[in-house]
C-alpha cells in the first residue's frame, strides 16, 4: 500500500522583489522626505545655538526691535530707526517673532520662572524660530534639485550636501535678516513652480495646468513668491526673469505648451495669490503703524527721490561678480561659474551625471536650468545698476547656485556609476571618492570659516549685553519685569549705559530686554532733511560722524562732542545736557580720549573710570573705530554696589586696585 503523500500548508506568498531599476517606492520616498527635513532641523538648531558674532544690524533693527515693540508695547525701549517712522519697512517680517516673544513671555511669566531665566530665552528665541526657515530654505533647495535631475541622480544629494556645508549658510542662515527669509521663501516658491511650463508641446499630451495637483502647486508658489517681493521688492527681478523666458521661451528648447487658456489661467492666480498676499501685508501694515500705509512703495520713493541708499556706501559696478558671488559660494566657486558657463552658453544638452541610468536630462529639465540661470543673471546685472550694494541682496540667489553647480562639482569629486551589463535589474555601483585631498582641503577651509566668523569675528557686542543685562538684574532685582508702565522721567532709574562707539555696533533690547535699563548709543540717522546732490548733503554728519571727527586743534576725536553735545552743563556757559551714566562701553582704542577728557577738561565731573568688563572682539576689522577688545567702563558716579573695579572677560576676573595695580582673586 502506498504512503500518503500528506499535503503541506502553503506557506505564506514572497513576492519577489521589484527589479532594481533605480526607481524608489512612494512610501521608501515619502519616508526619505521626513528624515531628511529632520536631521536638517535638528542640524540648523545647532547651527543657531553655535552662532555667537555680530554681523550686520539690520539682523536686530530691522527685525528684532519692531518685534519687541510689537510684544510689549512702546513703553518697551526698543530702538525703532528711521525706516520704520516712515514706513519703509513691511511688518510681516517682523511680526513672526513678534508673535513668539509674546507667546512665550506670555507661558513663561505664567509658570513663574525666574525672570532672569526669561530674559536668556527670549534672547536666544528668534534664533530658535530662524532655525525651521533656514532648514526648510535647505530642504526645498534639495526637492527641486530632486525634480530637475531626478531621484536616480546624485546631483540632489550634491546640493544638499553643498548647502549644509557653506560657510555662509552656517553663518547668515540662522541670523534674523528678512534676506534670511526671503531666500527661503524663493526657493520654495520654485520648487512648487509648476516647470511643465517649460516643456516641449510635442512631449506633452495635456496642457500642463491641468494635470494633477499643479494648479494648487502654482498658488502656493505665486503666494509664496508674493510674500517675498512684499518683504524685499527686488525680489521680483528673479521672477521677472522666469516669466519672461516661460513666455517667450528665448534660449529655451521646442515649444511652448501655453495655450491661451493657460496664459489666462496664469493670469488670474498671479492676480488672486498677489491680492491675497497683498491683504495681509496691507493689513498686518494698517495694525502696526495705526494708519493706511504701503511700505513697498514709500521704500522706492524714499530710494528715488531722496537717494538715500549711497548714505550707507557706493560700491563698484562689479561688485556682485567680484565679491557678492565669490563670499556666497566661498570654496564652490569654481563650479558655480562653470556651471552658469555651461548651462547658459552652452549648446550641447546636460546630462544627469552619476545617475543609474545615465540618460539625457528631459527638455524640461533642461529649460529650467536655463532659466534658473537666467533669472540669476538678470538679477545681478540689474542691482549691479544701484550704487549701493550688500552681499545680502543677492542672498536668495545662493540655493539657485548650489542646484546648478551640483552635477559638476560631483563629477568632480567621484567616479561616474557605470554598469556592466545592459540588464534592467543591474544597481549602479557605489560612489567612489577622488581627488580626496582637495576636497579634504576645501572642506576643512569651509569649516574653519564658518567657525571663526560664527564664533570669534566680533562676538562682543553680544556679550557685552549680557553683562550688562547681568549687572543691572542685579542691582535692581525688582525692576525685573516686561510689562512694568514705564515711570515719569524724573522717577526713571540712572542712564545704565553709554555706548561711545559707532552706530548700531551691538543689538539694543533684543538682548537688553528690561524697558528699566536705559541706555543711550550714538545715532547715524540720514540727512532727510537735506535735498540730494547739494552741499548740506555732502557735508552731512550725524552723531557717530561727528564723535569721531578729529579736532584741528588737538588732533584727536571725541573731546569736542562730548563737551559741546553730551555734557555741556559741566563747562562754563554750557547748556543742559545729558546724564552722566554709571557704565560707558567703547572700544579700547578710545580709552585714552576718555581719560584725557574726564582728568583734564572734565575733572569737575566726579567721573574716575574704572574697567569692570572687556570682550574679545576678532582677530581684525575692516572698521578701525572698532578694532580693539571692546571695554565696559565704570563712571564711579554711582555708589551702590557698583563693581569698583573687577576686569571681568574671557580670561577671568582680576582685581583692580588703587594706581591701576591688579590682583588676581
Amino acid at each position: 500500500m502506498e504512503k500518503d503523500t500528506v499535503k503541506k500548508p502553503p506557506g505564506p506568498r514572497i513576492e519577489k522583489p521589484a527589479e532594481k531599476d533605480g526607481r524608489v517606492h512612494a512610501q521608501v520616498a515619502a519616508a526619505q522626505v521626513g528624515d531628511i527635513l529632520s536631521v536638517l532641523l535638528a542640524f540648523r538648531f545647532i547651527n543657531s545655538l553655535f552662532v555667537k558674532t555680530f554681523f550686520q544690524p539690520d539682523e536686530y533693527f530691522q527685525a528684532l526691535e519692531p518685534a519687541w515693540r510689537m510684544a510689549f508695547g512702546g513703553g518697551s525701549g526698543a530702538w525703532m530707526t528711521w525706516e520704520w517712522e516712515y514706513q519703509l519697512r513691511s511688518s510681516l517680517h517682523p511680526a513672526i517673532f513678534g508673535a513668539a516673544y509674546k507667546l512665550a513671555e506670555t507661558v513663561m511669566s505664567a509658570m513663574h520662572l525666574f525672570p532672569p531665566f526669561i530674559a536668556s530665552m527670549l534672547v536666544v528665541l528668534p534664533g530658535a524660530l530662524q532655525c525651521v526657515f533656514a532648514a526648510l530654505g535647505d530642504f526645498y533647495t534639495w526637492k527641486l534639485a530632486m525634480d530637475i535631475y531626478g531621484r536616480e541622480s546624485y546631483a540632489p544629494w550634491a546640493a544638499l550636501w553643498m548647502t549644509v556645508l557653506n560657510p555662509w549658510q552656517w553663518y547668515c542662515s540662522t541670523r534674523t535678516f528678512s534676506n534670511s527669509l526671503e531666500t527661503t521663501l524663493t526657493i520654495a516658491a520654485l520648487s512648487y513652480w509648476p516647470w511643465e511650463l517649460l516643456a516641449d508641446a510635442k512631449e506633452t499630451k495635456e496642457e500642463p495646468l491641468k494635470q494633477k495637483g499643479r494648479l494648487n502647486s502654482l498658488r502656493i508658489s505665486l503666494f509664496l513668491a508674493a510674500i517675498a517681493v512684499l518683504l524685499r521688492p527686488t525680489n521680483l527681478f528673479i521672477w521677472l526673469g522666469i516669466i519672461t523666458l516661460t513666455l517667450t521661451r528665448l534660449t529655451l528648447d521646442g515649444q511652448s505648451p501655453i495655450k491661451q487658456t493657460t496664459f489666462f489661467v496664469l493670469l488670474r492666480e498671479a492676480i488672486l495669490c498677489g491680492s491675497v498676499a497683498l491683504v495681509i501685508s496691507v493689513v498686518s501694515d494698517r495694525l502696526y503703524f495705526g494708519f493706511w500705509t504701503f511700505p513697498p512703495y514709500k521704500w522706492l520713493y524714499f530710494n528715488m527721490s531722496q537717494s538715500l541708499a549711497v548714505f550707507y556706501g557706493r560700491m563698484p559696478w562689479h561688485y556682485y561678480l567680484s565679491q557678492g558671488i565669490p563670499l556666497l559660494t566661498t570654496t564652490f566657486l569654481p563650479f558655480a561659474l562653470l556651471s552658469i558657463y555651461k548651462v547658459t552658453l552652452a549648446s550641447a544638452k546636460p546630462t544627469t551625471l552619476l545617475s543609474a541610468r545615465p540618460t539625457s536630462l528631459s527638455t524640461t529639465a533642461s529649460n529650467t536650468l536655463k532659466t534658473l540661470s537666467f533669472a540669476l543673471l538678470g538679477m545681478i546685472t540689474i542691482l549691479s545698476t544701484i550704487a549701493h550694494k550688500e552681499v545680502r541682496f543677492i542672498y536668495p540667489l545662493l540655493p539657485i547656485l548650489h542646484i546648478l553647480a551640483a552635477p559638476y562639482i560631483t563629477s568632480f569629486f567621484t567616479t561616474p556609476t557605470t554598469t556592466t551589463t545592459t540588464s534592467s535589474s543591474s544597481a549602479p555601483k557605489p560612489l567612489v571618492l577622488r581627488h580626496k585631498i582637495f576636497l579634504a582641503n576645501i572642506l576643512s577651509l569651509n569649516l574653519l570659516l564658518a567657525g571663526y566668523l560664527s564664533l570669534f569675528h566680533q562676538p562682543a557686542p553680544l556679550s557685552v549685553l549680557d553683562f550688562l543685562r547681568s549687572e543691572y538684574e542685579r542691582l535692581h532685582p525688582g525692576s525685573l519685569s516686561l510689562s512694568a508702565v514705564p515711570p515719569p522721567p524724573q522717577q526713571q532709574e540712572e542712564l545704565f549705559a553709554l555706548f561711545l562707539t559707532p552706530c548700531h555696533t551691538t543689538p539694543w533690547r533684543s538682548h537688553l530686554v528690561w524697558p528699566g535699563l536705559r541706555a543711550r548709543a550714538l545715532t547715524c540717522e540720514p540727512p532727510l532733511h537735506t535735498a540730494p546732490n547739494t552741499p548740506e548733503r555732502e557735508n552731512y554728519l550725524d552723531e557717530a560722524d561727528r564723535f569721531y571727527q578729529e579736532d584741528p586743534q588737538t588732533g584727536r576725536y571725541g573731546g569736542v562732542f562730548m563737551r559741546e553735545e553730551l555734557w555741556p552743563q559741566f563747562f562754563e556757559g554750557g547748556e543742559e545736557g545729558e546724564e552722566i551714566p554709571r557704565f560707558i562701553v567703547g572700544f579700547e582704542g578710545v580709552e585714552g580720549v576718555l581719560r584725557e577728557f574726564f582728568e583734564e577738561g572734565g575733572k569737575d565731573m566726579g567721573v574716575r573710570l574704572a574697567k569692570v568688563w572687556e570682550g574679545w572682539n576678532g582677530l581684525f576689522n575692516e572698521d578701525w573705530r572698532r578694532s580693539g577688545r571692546l571695554v565696559v567702563w565704570d563712571t564711579g558716579v554711582y555708589g551702590d554696589g557698583g563693581r569698583g573695579g573687577v576686569v571681568e572677560g574671557e580670561e577671568g576676573r582680576e582685581n583692580v586696585g588703587e594706581g591701576g595695580q591688579r590682583d588676581e582673586l
